[in-house]
């Protein structure tokens, strides 16, 4: 059934959110936590297991919109072979407080530009990973590349090694755009590289799209959309730009005055959206979409679909162990985040073997809020009985506060409830951050909402 997504109904939505890649969110870490605790959680850890993040911050230029943890270097190998001497250590030093050695259900290299590493780079980190680990290559092994940089011989050597998921970001054709966000790249370049994944048979490949960036326009994002469906990846991400230059000071080279103002963003993100949706794509919340065919789509059908830091996963894996500058894992309980800039990450490795900078050992409460709000984000659904005896709780007597919440979001449209079922709504799927936070404790104690971007 095709949903009528008015600009009306997106603006009334378009409020300041987490994205809830984790519950709680991570103003609320702190660096009280430190690598002694990071040491007793990685003890604790029985299952047999585990996911695996490797940063790689290096990056030949800076991307004015970027929000993520970059270092930008010449691309000498000094940078990479110092990088992977200090994971080594921190792998050393993870799989020493481990009672075995675990087995990798999924493996993700972020960044940055992974494909910053040469061959023999790529090649020495992905031994050094089997050596502390088991890799299972049936399961998720995937990494970001960069269009501009990455050439055959890399993405041969990735798929001989195993890795079987590509991530490529585009964010957007138009040239002016590019020009202004310092990212230039044309349809025949990613035309070129999305053609060799395919011939090498990677199972799943990815595109990033970002809409709200300087100069874009709802016609010229049209040929961006058209050029991307004629590619037909297997997936796509389709993000909002969030200008922060008072937290970000490369932000500040683009102007106010450049960007979309709220009802020409909307618009675009409403066309591109239907566009997708509308196609051999199935939408996955409200902004990915993969193929029908998609295992993702597949296990998003079938309520099989999770979450965690590296995005929406069919795997299940309950600890991730994050390694490199800035790197967030979850393990037994706790979030534990790394040091964010290289100097101090290399400063933490040499003085403890850790990078910890801050992190949160989750209380109850925590926990079975995190539970509800990853059931509503990945399912779509949530039962009072299951989720009160998993918990040992009553759940009306328990989000007693949240009942008026839940009232509100049935009267608008976002869900549905029959006193046992709370299901979202089509239209809720699209908005089920707005439900979330709702059962956000922190949100409703300090009014966090204004350290993040909004929702659309």
């Amino acid at each position: 059934m095709s949903l009528e997504l008015t600009p009306e109904i997106l603006r009334k939505y378009d409020v300041a959110g987490p994205r809830y890649t984790s519950y709680p969110t991570a103003p609320e870490w702190s660096s009280e936590v430190s690598h002694e605790d990071y040491q007793l959680h990685l003890g604790k850890i029985s299952d047999e297991d585990v996911s695996l993040y490797f940063h790689i911050p290096f990056c030949q230029s800076l991307c004015t919109y970027c929000g993520c943890n970059v270092a930008i270097r010449k691309h000498w190998p000094k940078y990479g072979d110092e990088y992977i001497d200090y994971l080594e250590k921190e792998m050393i030093a993870v799989t020493e407080n481990l009672k075995k050695k675990l087995t990798v259900q999924q493996l993700h290299w972020g960044g940055g530009t992974p494909t910053f590493l040469n061959l023999e780079q790529i090649s020495r980190l992905f031994q050094l990973i089997e050596k502390y680990f088991n890799i299972n290559f049936e399961g998720e092994l995937s990494i970001e590349i960069e269009p501009r940089t990455v050439d055959r011989d890399q993405l041969q050597l990735l798929r001989n090694l195993g890795f079987n998921r590509i991530s490529m970001g585009v964010q957007d054709f138009d040239e002016k755009v590019q020009n202004a966000i310092n990212r230039v790249h044309d349809f025949e370049k990613v035309k070129e590289i999305k053609e060799i994944c395919d011939d090498l048979k990677f199972n799943s490949i990815n595109l990033d799209l970002i809409y709200g960036l300087p100069f874009q326009t709802l016609e010229g994002y049209k040929e961006t959309v058209k050029k991307v469906l004629l590619l037909k990846p297997d997936r796509v991400a389709l993000y909002s730009f969030a200008h922060l230059p008072w937290l970000k000071s490369h932000h500040k080279k683009i102007s106010e005055e450049s960007l979309p103002n709220a009802d020409e963003k909307l618009s675009i993100f409403l066309m591109a959206s239907e566009a997708f949706s509308s196609g051999d794509y199935q939408r996955i919340a409200m902004d990915h979409f993969a193929l029908n065919t998609d295992e993702m789509s597949i296990a998003f059908r079938e309520g099989r679909l999770n979450r965690n830091f590296m995005g929406y996963t069919v795997l299940p894996t309950e600890n991730i162990i994050g390694f490199g500058a800035s790197s967030i894992g979850y393990v037994e309980g706790g979030y534990f985040q790394n040091e964010k800039s290289l100097i101090n990450y290399y400063k933490g490795v040499n003085d403890t073997s850790f990078g910890i900078e801050k992190g949160l050992n989750l209380d109850e409460d925590d926990l079975i809020r995190r539970e509800l709000i990853s059931e509503l984000m990945c399912h779509f659904e949530l039962n009072r009985h299951r989720f009160s005896e998993k918990f040992n709780i009553e759940f009306d007597d328990f989000f007693d506060f949240e009942k008026e919440h839940l009232k509100k979001c049935v009267r608008e449209g976002l869900c549905e409830d029959d006193g046992q079922n709370i299901k979202v709504t089509e239209l809720g799927k699209l908005f089920v951050r707005n439900i979330a936070m709702g059962f956000d404790a922190y949100l409703r104690e300090k009014g966090q909402h204004r350290r993040f971007s909004k929702v659309i």
